[in-house]
Parts: C-alpha cells; sequence; structure tokens
C-alpha cells in the first residue's frame, strides 16, 4: 500500500470485503503495509467508481466516504482509520528501506539493514494486532517471489514467515494479491502451495477475486474455528450487489 493510492478501487474492495466481515460479527486487523511512495505510474488513478451507482449501491456508506477522502484530496491511509469506514485496529507504519546519505539523497540500506528494520517493523505489528479473528495484509504486490526475495523491493509484499505468525496468534489471515498476467489457477495453486510448505495448522484456503476495473486476488488462511462462519459471510456478500464485482476462485 502506498498513500496516493488512498481511497481508489483497491481500497474501496478490499474495505468493503472487511466491512461485510466485520458485520458478522468478526474483530478485524489491517496492516496496511505501508511502503514510500512512488512517483514512476499512475496507479491510484482507479477512482472512476466514485462517480458510478454500480458501486454506490455495493456499499453506500463506504463509497460515500472514500468519496470525500479522494475530492478533499486527503489521500492519506490515516484518514481511512476511523469507525466510521471501518472498525478495526490499524497498523500504519511505513517500511522504508531507504536512509539519508547527507543532505536530502536518499539511498537503500544494505541488505543486512533492510532485514533487521522489517524484522523490527513487523513484531511491532504482531503487538498491535494481536488477538483480532481476522488479520489483512496489503503489500503492494501481494505473496513474495522469488526475484524479490532479500531485494530493495522486498517491501512490496508479505512474507511467508510473517503470515505464519500473524496465523500462530489465532488469526484467519487475508493477503492482497495482485494479478498479473496469470490466470486464475496460477494464483489459487500458489495459495495451495503457501499452505502446504509452511506451518498453518490445519488451515483451510478461499481465494476472493474482485472482477472489476483493476483485478485482485483477496486469499484467505482460514483457521478451523473460523470456517464455517467465514464461509456463510462471504455468502451473505456474494448474495448483494457485491456479487456483482467478486468471485470465488
Amino acid at each position: 500500500m502506498q498513500n496516493r493510492y488512498t481511497g481508489d478501487i483497491g481500497d474501496f474492495s478490499k474495505l468493503g470485503l472487511l466491512r461485510a466481515l466485520r458485520a458478522a460479527g468478526f474483530s478485524i486487523g489491517l496492516n496496511w503495509y505501508l511502503t514510500p511512495d512512488e512517483s514512476h505510474n499512475n496507479d491510484g488513478r482507479h477512482v472512476s467508481y466514485l462517480r458510478q451507482d454500480e458501486y454506490r449501491e455495493c456499499d453506500e456508506g463506504l463509497w460515500v466516504a472514500l468519496k470525500a477522502i479522494v475530492e478533499a484530496d486527503e489521500r492519506e491511509v490515516r484518514h481511512m482509520e476511523n469507525g466510521g469506514i471501518l472498525r478495526a485496529s490499524f497498523f500504519s507504519e511505513c517500511l522504508d528501506f531507504t536512509i539519508r546519505d547527507g543532505g536530502m539523497e536518499r539511498r537503500c540500506m544494505p541488505r543486512a539493514g533492510r532485514s533487521a528494520r522489517r524484522s523490527e517493523w513487523f513484531a511491532r505489528s504482531l503487538d498491535a494486532i494481536a488477538g483480532k479473528d481476522i488479520v489483512c495484509v496489503d503489500p503492494d504486490n501481494g505473496l513474495v517471489v522469488p526475484s524479490a526475495v532479500g531485494r530493495p523491493k522486498e517491501n512490496k509484499y508479505v512474507l511467508p514467515e510473517e503470515l505464519a505468525a500473524y496465523y500462530a496468534q489465532g488469526s484467519t489471515v487475508i493477503y492482497y494479491q495482485h494479478k498479473a498476467r496469470r490466470k486464475d489457477p496460477f494464483y489459487a495453486q500458489q495459495l495451495e502451495r503457501l499452505l502446504g510448505s509452511h506451518p498453518f495448522p490445519d488451515a483451510s484456503g478461499l481465494a476472493l477475486k474482485y472482477k472489476k476495473v483493476s483485478q485482485r486476488y483477496y486469499m484467505f488462511i482460514v483457521q478451523p474455528k473460523h470456517k464455517k462462519s467465514v464461509e456463510r459471510a462471504l455468502e451473505s456478500m456474494l448474495a448483494t450487489p457485491w456479487g456483482n464485482h467478486f468471485s470465488l476462485l
């Protein structure tokens, strides 16, 4: 997540999903996986949904709140951290791998420094959202890929061991997954491999695809104690106008 994305279609889909789960009785923790804003592309400009009734009818309260943020140019995640948008515990500390070199020049810290900073950052996130039924993590790209491991852009991904740590606290975990030039089965199989290769005792997997505008996935690692309730909550959500935008894989 980057501040410049605030209020775009990604937030509408993510927060709409979490609001539905909150309405079903789950407590929610959200780690934005916030990273510094970039400027090399036009990401974050998917806000035309705020002029379309087909989105408004999904969740009018959320639509109106995000519209106000975008129109006021208050595009920082802190403006979404309120009970009117989502009753949740938030972790919005930025995972920044750059350091100042002399004056205003910034450079990326070496690998050992990045690893130490991430470990400390993640430990604080565990404390901030401990005890929540559902923990959602929102990295820019999704589950880490081999080419990003140990690299400066690793902060744009979630690590399997981080997902496992949230799960070990008793939370069902949802992670955002960017859809690149791959078909749906690739992402479903990626989730299956993750569950088979890391410690998620008795977990079941579930994948929810957001189909409109900028396609994306929300991948669930479900605690056994939550399985039936999560499935019922999603079934209820998909029976509303959200069903025109989301589908289960």
